[in-house]
């Protein structure tokens, strides 16, 4: 563990804070840029995009006819507001790029607040001079810089659109974050576990998505109720270059000031390690059966927040397919960028393979998440007790990885369960193109292992690794960028399914190149010291 030299000073609640501050950017150097630059590049990347997609006025007007008449289109991306290029992006990302700052800052508080509680971390900086505010103020402050850096990246790279148009849609996304992060730290003083935190604000931010889609589906100019109960929905109606509504951005600055109110407050009332929410007592005598028993224990909440929320995008996507399909078809660039992403055999498989294809990305971020619970385990120092005992690392380590890439085959499964719910056709070929996924997911997964067992003090780059992927599979078939490019990604070597013909030679080199990678990393842990 790092060490934080805090200096003697007045007993303010806030002294210690800059010190706090810092440490926390240095511990999230790699993590924050990576959020960022997903987060800015899907937003920048999309102007020359939509150049090339509705290049003309005619083309335009077409899409906003169709957005007015589509329902199951508006709750996925939100009504149309402006046919400007600038307006276009807000329209396209603008729900997207909020949603991922919302999930950058909620990592951030809770990482640099209940996670240095559960750890015993903070009670030893507790010890010193530092203020009973200041770890709160450090890391909404780190949260703060964050959002503010995807700001200023969103605008200078968006103002040659209209200055003005920028500066409402970097602020709003920037402001969303904040929401999301006023809200985790609420829910950190609420709960007495890190994982419950994250947990919670996640499926807020989910009824948030939830609530917006269904609002939007009912009304074509984002004046639905169910809209306005959403700080998404929020964003939505700021309408960046549409005659932007600026009250709605003081709207979301109230939210998150009285959210950090009452956050401090909290904070202010209980006792370090402690909860307003008490932990439910377990039973007299222990009910784990091994180690692959706690591992599921500890991850379960984890695999069903996931498996739900796949087999509802399953459900969503499923039943926009023939609309979407319908206005892909009148847009020989947008049927382009469908086809690179989900193959030649006709626009509904098209379509149907790139956001089964977008899924298994997605994906990839659940593997990571579970497989770094390992390294969770080890800094936390909950592993040694466990290791001190009649329990072998391989043992310890394979409970956990049995929960991640067996949990990022049920999502896979349960989506493609989604698919055929909502869409009622073709479920063996649907079922079999989410499965196909998982070659790929897995290789993500197999580097995440890796990097835990070989090199545990870089073990969170594999967040970047699935962000690049991510990022590649995303945002490149967009930019037209080489083939070249979007091969250097395991998911640009899995056959397009459905509609194309399955080549089981990449499936197969795939699942041995994870193998590999899986087997290269628990070496590496059996070899290593465990983290003291």
């Amino acid at each position: 563990m790092t060490a934080i030299a805090v200096r003697p000073g007045s007993s303010s609640p806030l002294a210690g804070t800059g010190t706090l501050l810092r440490f926390a950017l240095r511990r999230d150097r790699l993590l924050i840029p990576v959020w960022i630059a997903v987060d800015a590049l899907m937003v920048l990347s999309m102007p020359g995009t939509l150049e090339g997609l509705y290049g003309t006025p005619a083309e335009r007007a077409g899409l906003i006819r169709q957005m007015e008449t589509n329902s199951s289109l508006r709750a996925m991306v939100g009504p149309v507001f402006g046919d400007s290029l600038g307006a276009l992006t807000a329209w396209r990302v603008g729900v997207y790029a909020g949603a991922l700052a919302a999930v950058m800052s909620l990592l951030v508080v809770v990482r640099h607040t209940r996670d240095e509680e559960e750890s015993g971390r903070q009670e030893l900086v507790a010890s010193g001079t530092v203020g009973r505010r200041a770890s709160l103020t450090a890391a909404l402050l780190a949260a703060a810089v964050a959002n503010a850096v995807l700001a200023l990246l969103v605008t200078a790279g968006l103002a040659g659109q209209g200055p003005t148009g920028a500066v409402a849609l970097g602020l709003g996304i920037a402001a969303v974050g904040m929401v999301f992060a006023t809200m985790a730290a609420i829910v950190a003083q609420l709960t007495e576990s890190a994982r419950l935190a994250r947990g919670l604000t996640a499926a807020v931010l989910g009824a948030a998505f939830v609530l917006r889609a269904a609002g939007d589906s009912a009304t074509d100019d984002g004046s639905s109720a169910l809209t306005w109960l959403s700080p998404l929905g929020w964003l939505e109606n700021l309408r960046p270059y549409a005659a932007e509504r600026w009250w709605v951005l003081a709207l979301l600055t109230a939210a998150v000031a009285l959210q950090a109110a009452i956050a401090y407050t909290l904070a202010g009332r209980r006792d370090l390690g402690m909860s307003f929410l008490p932990a439910r007592p377990g039973p007299a005598s222990g009910r784990l059966a091994g180690a692959g028993a706690l591992a599921w224990r500890l991850q379960r909440g984890g695999v069903l927040g996931w498996s739900i929320g796949f087999f509802l995008a399953g459900v969503v996507y499923g039943g926009m397919t023939e609309g979407a399909a319908d206005l892909v078809g009148g847009n020989a660039g947008a049927r382009r960028i469908v086809e690179r992403m989900g193959g030649r055999s006709g626009l509904t498989d098209a379509f149907l393979a790139s956001t089964i294809g977008m899924l298994g990305l997605v994906a990839t971020l659940y593997i990571v998440a579970s497989v770094l619970r390992l390294h969770g385990e080890e800094t936390s120092g909950r592993a040694e007790p466990i290791l001190a005992n009649a329990v072998g690392r391989f043992r310890w380590a394979a409970g956990h990885l049995v929960i991640a890439f067996g949990g990022s085959a049920l999502i896979m499964l349960l989506a493609g369960a989604g698919f055929a719910v909502g869409y009622g056709r073709q479920t063996g070929p649907v079922l079999g193109a989410c499965l196909t996924q998982l070659p790929a997911v897995w290789v993500v997964g197999g580097v995440a292992v890796l990097l835990y067992g070989v090199l545990p003090r870089v073990a969170l780059a594999a967040w970047g690794v699935a962000g690049a992927v991510l990022l590649v599979g995303w945002v490149g078939p967009a930019l037209d960028v080489p083939q070249a490019v979007l091969d250097v990604s395991p998911f640009g070597h899995l056959p397009k399914l459905p509609g194309g013909s399955m080549e089981w030679g990449p499936v197969v080199a795939l699942t041995g190149l994870a193998a590999v990678l899986v087997a290269g990393g628990l070496a590496g842990l059996r070899r290593r010291d465990v983290t003291a």
